[in-house]
């Protein structure tokens, strides 16, 4: 009887995909475990292709990921990436079957684009190539382990003799690879670990300086405490966090540097962080927004930060800022990561809290957000102003060199952007009548917020009651309270800075330099009596 070929293809098939799996599981493991003994986990394969996406995505792809996934967009990339790669690594298994060299050279490929994308990282050395060659020779290898065991005994061969083996045994080398590939994969974990060790011991034994200039408390008043409206002062795990690090930088504080040169610098600096502390250390509150904020997001916070004056120190370096001759217009800040923010020379140099900050909310900077130390500079969004994780300061022009964000189509310089936020009630609400209170914040950083309106239904503005201010650098909770009458409604909001200049109702988008419109809300207000419904409301933004 004729045997059927479809039958006899279906187990090469799955030896073939489960083989693609598995190779792909050893040389991913292998490769990050290359990466921890290099001591640089940015250089692993999905970290380093991850990183090149980010730099290559678009504006508009980037600013749409954002909005869609918040703070997870890094978890969603990594996912992704892992997606790609296991659908790469079934078929090229399935390729195995048919042509191995060829399912090699694929193999050899991937490794070789993991390298490239690896060299092309800031601060990047010969050496991170490394992971990913190492990578794709193991995965290699354990491809051609499995798919020559995996192929079908060949005729006269008796179970067991030579070039032979059953599913049993095949299945039994595949749970062996697999059981090796999660040891090196812990390994690597534990590796990695204890390269961190350090930088987590260094911030547990740093001890913030007393400041010398404290800030004052925050003003009775400042934190209306309204249901649904979020603390004055932003907690640092609720903080948001939007940059380009895959991998959270963890710098050891006993060996950082911070070098201070470039254009006019007639005294360039070299400092370790007592070095940098030895100096008067200010305490001063702030709220910091990011760019990518669309009207009516969540990408600010407000935080108490404490450092040194960026000012003090550049004026130490002989730094004169363009208004006093100096011929440098812009502060290049490099991140140990590469990344490179740059800033007008001028305004961190007239006379703001532009901080080196080290604290923040009392406590060491997270590693998140930039330990041991980083940039803050009230007034201007994050992405010219607030450099993590900093090593260097470099004086230039903005004519001369254009930073990170600068290269992909975000404007040069860029201050913050009057603007409000309704809190609460939140979109699809459905609401009792009666008195309802709307709140939410407002900032207009380093001119203040002198004013808060609300309407209804494109009525006339109200005005709202403002917290207390808590200076000019930070934003100001407001509540109005309003009578709800059944049915449909718009809330808007509209603040006013401190300059006398009303927040404009044009919309633009986040690119190039910030976002502009009023924040709208639609909500539901149930009939008297009525009872509950669904939500019928929605953020308008």
């Amino acid at each position: 009887m004729e045997s059927d070929p479809s039958r006899s293809a279906r187990p090469r098939r799955t030896t073939g995909a489960v083989s693609g799996i598995v190779a792909a599981v050893a040389g991913l493991a292998s490769a990050q475990l290359a990466a921890a003994a290099a001591g640089r986990p940015e250089a692993s394969p999905v970290t380093a292709v991850g990183g090149a996406v980010v730099d290559l995505t678009p504006v508009a792809v980037r600013e749409w990921a954002i909005r869609l996934f918040g703070t997870s967009d890094k978890l969603v990339l990594g996912l992704g990436i892992l997606v790609v790669l296991a659908a790469v690594a079934v078929g090229t298994g399935l390729l195995a079957v048919r042509h191995l060299p060829a399912a090699i050279a694929v193999t050899g490929g991937f490794g070789l684009v993991g390298a490239l994308a690896a060299l092309s990282r800031p601060e990047a050395s010969w050496q991170d190539a490394l992971p990913s060659l190492v990578g794709a020779l193991v995965s290699a290898g354990v491809l051609y382990l499995l798919v020559t065991a995996g192929r079908p005994r060949p005729a006269g061969v008796p179970p067991g003799g030579a070039g032979s083996m059953d599913r049993r045994g095949f299945g039994r080398l595949v749970v062996a690879v697999l059981a090796a590939s999660a040891g090196v994969g812990l390994g690597a974990r534990r590796l990695g670990a204890h390269g961190s060790a350090d930088a987590t011991a260094s911030r547990a034994r740093f001890v913030l300086p007393r400041p010398t200039v404290p800030a004052p408390p925050v003003p009775a008043g400042a934190d209306l405490r309204v249901p649904g409206l979020g603390p004055f002062l932003t907690p640092d795990q609720d903080f948001y966090r939007v940059d380009t690090a895959l991998v959270v930088p963890r710098v050891d504080a006993d060996t950082w540097r911070l070098r201070i040169h470039g254009e006019g610098v007639a005294r360039p600096l070299t400092l370790d962080l007592r070095q940098l502390l030895a100096r008067p250390v200010v305490e001063h509150d702030i709220t910091l927004t990011c760019v990518s904020n669309e009207v009516g997001g969540p990408y600010a916070g407000n935080a108490r930060w404490l450092g040194v004056r960026l000012g003090d120190v550049l004026r130490e370096a002989g730094v004169r800022p363009p208004s006093e001759g100096g011929p440098a217009d812009q502060l290049v800040a490099r991140s140990v990561d590469g990344m490179t923010i740059g800033t007008p020379v001028e305004t961190v140099m007239d006379g703001r809290a532009a901080l080196l900050a080290v604290g923040m909310n009392g406590r060491p900077l997270p590693f998140a957000h930039g330990f041991p130390v980083r940039m803050v500079v009230p007034g201007l969004y994050g992405y010219v102003s607030a450099c993590k994780w900093l090593t260097e300061l470099r004086l230039t022009t903005f004519a001369a060199y254009d930073a990170y964000w600068v290269r992909r189509s975000w404007a040069q310089q860029a201050t913050v952007k009057t603007q409000s936020r309704i809190d609460t009630p939140r979109p699809y609400a459905d609401l009792a009548p009666g008195r309802v209170p709307v709140a939410g914040v407002a900032w207009a950083q380093h001119r203040g917020i002198e004013r808060v309106q609300v309407r209804v239904d494109g009525g006339p503005w109200q005005e709202a009651r403002l917290g207390a201010a808590d200076g000019v650098d930070t934003w100001r909770q407001w509540v109005w309270p309003w009578e709800a009458t059944p049915g449909p409604h718009t809330l808007e909001v509209r603040a006013t800075d401190g300059t006398g200049a009303v927040q404009t109702g044009v919309r633009t988008g986040t690119v190039p330099d910030g976002a502009t419109g009023w924040h709208a809300v639609d909500v539901r207000v149930r009939a008297l009596g009525g009872g509950g419904g669904l939500p019928a409301g929605a953020d308008r933004q």
